[in-house]
């Protein structure tokens, strides 16, 4: 089989594009993986690669023997927590709304996903002090569930939005067999609704949950007391010092990327298919 011209050229441009893109984004995760792995006196070296790589960094932030890293893996728990926490309550809110507003019609629905859209047009940095004064109204301040329901309020929208269009896709003639067999909204909801959305309700969840994952400001506004921090906080607490242990941060660093990470390859084919459904109308 001869490669057309056009082929040839089109793989070419494709190169020229990725490659660059590729190392931008693969250089900033190397040099956090050399210093995690360079002594401390060779982390500020400018070397490509340490003279005496070490693992015993990864072994201070295990073992907590530095006092940046005494409550490690409780911080390292709570953004765990909090993550899956907000990922559970952004998919059932989500889910939920998405059903009411696509599949049963509820009056004003579409009117009210689209003003929780429009808080989009609003930073969310400008909501961040709004938010403080909300949580210390209602005496959440210091509590690991301001900061999930922040982070709810942040996802929902856009989340609801996604599987909105996705459930628009789904053929109508499924809810009216469904409903001709006598089945209730509840059924219908649990037994045509939910499997036929599994990609895109995999990638909302998925996204909620990185989402809070990697949160730094509202983490650092509504939670203080050190064992109620999320990992993401903490590590700013290294910027604190005049003489900041760079080896170690870059090494907490490195293992705290590594669950989001994990998560994102293993459903990459959910959340591409999930995030684009109900792009293209067909």
């Amino acid at each position: 089989m001869t490669l057309k011209w056009r082929d040839v050229t089109t793989e070419a441009k494709l190169l020229l594009v990725g490659i660059p893109v590729l190392l931008w984004t693969i250089i900033p995760v190397y040099h956090m993986f050399l210093f995690a792995i360079s002594p401390r006196d060779q982390a500020t070296s400018g070397r490509l690669w340490p003279k005496e790589p070490t693992l015993q960094n990864f072994n201070h932030v295990f073992e907590q023997k530095h006092f940046y890293l005494n409550h490690f893996w409780l911080q390292l728990g709570n953004s765990l927590w909090i993550a899956v926490a907000v990922g559970v309550l952004t998919l059932f809110i989500a889910t939920t709304a998405a059903f009411a507003i696509s599949r049963l019609k509820v009056k004003g629905g579409r009117t009210v996903m689209n003003l929780a859209l429009f808080t989009y047009f609003i930073p969310a940095a400008f909501l961040a002090v709004p938010m403080y004064k909300t949580m210390a109204t209602y005496g959440l301040l210091n509590n690991r569930w301001s900061l999930v329901l922040a982070m709810v309020t942040i996802a929902s929208p856009y989340c609801i939005w996604v599987l909105k269009q996705a459930s628009d896709k789904l053929p109508w003639e499924l809810d009216e067999a469904a409903r001709i067999d006598g089945a209730t909204p509840l059924q219908l909801f649990r037994l045509v609704y939910l499997p036929l959305m599994v990609p895109s309700l995999v990638a909302v969840g998925t996204y909620s949950l990185l989402l809070a994952w990697n949160e730094y400001l509202y983490g650092f506004l509504l939670l203080s007391n050190e064992k109620h921090l999320t990992l993401a906080v903490a590590l700013g607490n290294f910027l604190a010092a005049d003489d900041s242990p760079w080896e170690l941060l870059m090494a907490t660093g490195f293992i705290y990327a590594l669950p989001p990470a994990a998560i994102y390859y293993a459903f990459k084919r959910y959340m591409v298919s999930g995030l684009t459904a109900g792009a293209v109308k067909s």
